[in-house]
């Protein structure tokens, strides 16, 4: 399996990232970008998207862009810092911008926009396992 096939073939295998409607605009190698619309489920009670959604869609990004090495990789380690407010109807993107690998250890960073502005800034460390993607 090719390093761009891997994402859609997690994204096939991922209720809950097509639950929140995860879109992949790009991979490669040690890269991801997906994206998504802000729905009105995805709101709380401030009429703000939740803060989980825009983490759910770092991760996404995270962990598609990790796997891309053809092994399964497991997040180790992930944190958010939170922006912008975003509301219903908004679309945003996330793309692992930075990946550092040592050894069996990754460390990405994903920026979170709405159109060219950053709204969140996630960062995660990942574990490869020796399975391969078959």
């Amino acid at each position: 399996m090719t390093p761009e096939e891997i994402p859609y073939k997690m994204l096939s295998l991922d209720p809950f990232s097509q639950w929140l409607g995860i879109e992949i605009i790009h991979c490669e190698t040690g890269r991801c970008k997906v994206g998504m619309t802000i729905r009105k489920e995805m709101l709380n009670s401030m009429e703000k998207a939740h803060g989980g959604i825009a983490y759910a869609l770092a991760d996404t990004a995270f962990g598609f862009s990790a796997n891309t090495y053809g092994k399964f990789a497991v997040s180790v380690e992930t944190s958010i810092n939170h922006i912008e407010a975003l509301e219903a109807g908004d679309y945003i993107t996330a793309e692992s911008i930075i990946d550092i690998t040592k050894n069996k250890l990754g460390f990405h960073i994903v920026e979170v926009k709405k159109d060219d502005k950053l709204v969140a800034l996630f960062k995660g460390v990942v574990y490869r396992t020796g399975k391969d993607w078959e």
